[in-house]
């Protein structure tokens, strides 16, 4: 059974509203990754604690966040390390992609975030089973 990280009931209306005024980044990645596109459930716009994350997988706790131009602005990549961390100390995995990235470079973002979905919950290996062992 998952457990269920506490949010600030006050994020739930900005979440909404968040989700429908969502950036060119997101809404791109957002068609990749919904409908378990990548094999696991994404939700977008999840509150977290104090946070609000772009898309959260419960299942592996696997949290994406799209960087646009103000998180490369002073004093904001302060603010995200703290967020990060805080993030992590719940147990949560944080993965960043840059607005750009997704916009310039979507397939690869995709192939990254298959990795880390596969490093959090790895495909289990064949059955050995049925397989004939000979002995002499």
């Amino acid at each position: 059974m998952r457990k269920i990280i506490p949010y600030h009931p006050y994020l739930v209306a900005l979440a909404k509203k968040l989700r429908k005024n969502m950036t060119y980044g997101e809404i791109a990645l957002w068609r990749e990754i919904k409908n378990k596109k990548m094999g696991v459930r994404f939700s977008r716009q999840i509150p977290i604690d104090k946070y609000i994350v772009d898309f959260y997988c419960k299942d592996l706790k696997l949290a994406i966040e799209v960087d646009g131009s103000i998180h490369f602005r002073a004093g904001q990549p302060e603010k995200d390390r703290l967020r990060q961390e805080r993030l992590e100390s719940l147990g949560v995995c944080l993965v960043r992609f840059s607005d750009l990235d997704i916009k310039n470079n979507l397939s690869g973002v995709l192939k990254e975030l298959k990795r880390e979905i596969e490093n959090i919950n790895p495909t289990p290996s064949p059955s050995r089973e049925g397989k004939i062992k000979k002995y002499d």
